[in-house]
């Protein structure tokens, strides 16, 4: 009888279990300086849960959002990362801005729970990573490159002028720049880096005027990219070619902020609506939504992967055991609307999806793809 009524007992637990529901650990910037990028990120969360639930949730159970504030600060994402941990999650993903996920992708191996990243870009974040800590986005230097690779192919570009900001994203744009812009064949006028809180760029670009580069390369703070653009085009600034390196750039607002002086602006990033890969409009539509009709950037639809990444290990580990769950992150192989997503270690990167950058051009009003070739919807047109 005593047996009959533990087995009873057991089965009646594994019921509730089944029928609860399965808590998927986030962490990024609700507030401070990066709640832009951390409104575009709960939205491709809830996109991609809300996707999952309607196909019946995960193994019998509904996938639910824990999402904590990390106000922009990196003590306070290490606090919210703590709590997750504490909650028993299986898995957490985080956060915006590189300055904050790398402290805390060391927190997440320390504690044994796996970490995937869905926007942070510096390099070391993955190289040379380590074994709890996953990237579904890409890593900086896929910006540059994708950029120079561009300019590259492009005939008549000889000089060019850089100017980025003063943190981990523009330092890494800058050391990338100065590097293979000469390998391309560029002659490097001018190299800069400005700290936040600067509003005034009329020196710097009336300077770069001066020079008259062909290409000017900008990587910004969010809330500088509009009024940089303004200024430019204030100076009398002209090069042939003027790119801003994804952040503030790859945002709507940059577009409606800027407006008319945006035009012609190339601008890096790794997804658009209107790239080759199955569903990216229907997601671009859903993410709409779900932004009240704000139109999404691609933080969006890297979030809506990495929370896609999430449940499918867990999916397939059968568990909710965070070392389980990063055995089957290893293993990982999605087709999303956002792109492939598989985890590799390769280049000294670890656990690194491969991504490829594309090259947009605002064109009347809107980001259009036009590189690579394989991916481009329109065709580059040259400042003269």
């Amino acid at each position: 009888m005593k047996r009959c009524l533990t087995t009873v007992l057991l089965a009646v637990a594994t019921t509730a279990a089944a029928q609860g529901t399965l808590q998927i650990g986030a962490v990024t910037s609700l507030s401070g300086r990066f709640a832009t990028f951390g409104q575009m990120q709960q939205a491709g969360f809830r996109v991609a849960i809300d996707e999952i639930n309607a196909r019946g949730g995960v193994n019998g159970q509904k996938v639910a959002l824990a999402i904590e504030d990390d106000a922009s600060d990196t003590n306070k994402a290490l606090s919210a990362a703590e709590k997750l941990v504490n909650q028993k999650v299986p898995v957490v993903i985080g956060a915006y801005a590189s300055g904050i996920t790398k402290p805390l992708s060391q927190y997440m191996a320390r504690v044994k729970v796996p970490l995937i990243v869905a926007t942070a870009v510096d390099e070391t974040i993955t190289k040379p990573g380590n074994a709890y800590t996953f990237r579904v986005n890409n890593q900086s230097s896929v910006y540059t490159r994708s950029l120079i690779d561009q300019l590259r192919k492009t005939p008549g570009l000889k000089t060019a002028v850089i100017l980025t900001s003063n943190d981990a994203f523009g330092k890494s744009v800058l050391t990338d720049a100065t590097k293979l812009l000469p390998a391309a064949g560029y002659t490097i006028l001018g190299r800069d880096t400005y700290d936040q809180g600067l509003t005034d760029f009329r020196p710097l670009l009336n300077r770069y005027r001066g020079q008259n580069p062909d290409v000017v390369i900008f990587a910004s703070y969010e809330q500088d990219a509009v009024a940089l653009t303004k200024q430019v085009k204030e100076v009398g600034l002209k090069p042939r070619v003027i790119a801003g390196i994804a952040t503030g750039f790859a945002l709507p607002a940059f577009l409606t902020g800027a407006a008319d002086a945006a035009e012609g602006f190339l601008v890096t990033m790794v997804w658009n609506p209107d790239v080759r890969y199955p569903g990216a409009q229907s997601l671009y539509t859903r993410l709409k939504a779900a932004l009240n009709g704000a139109e999404p950037s691609q933080h969006a639809a890297q979030s809506y992967a990495a929370m896609l990444a999430a449940v499918d290990a867990v999916k397939r580990a059968g568990s909710s055991d965070p070392e389980k769950v990063r055995s089957a992150l290893a293993q990982t192989n999605l087709k999303t609307a956002f792109g492939p997503v598989t985890f590799r270690t390769y280049g000294g990167y670890t656990n690194q999806n491969s991504v490829v950058g594309l090259i947009t051009q605002v064109q009347n009003g809107r980001f259009v793809t036009v590189g690579p070739a394989s991916a481009a919807r329109g065709k580059l047109i040259l400042g003269k």
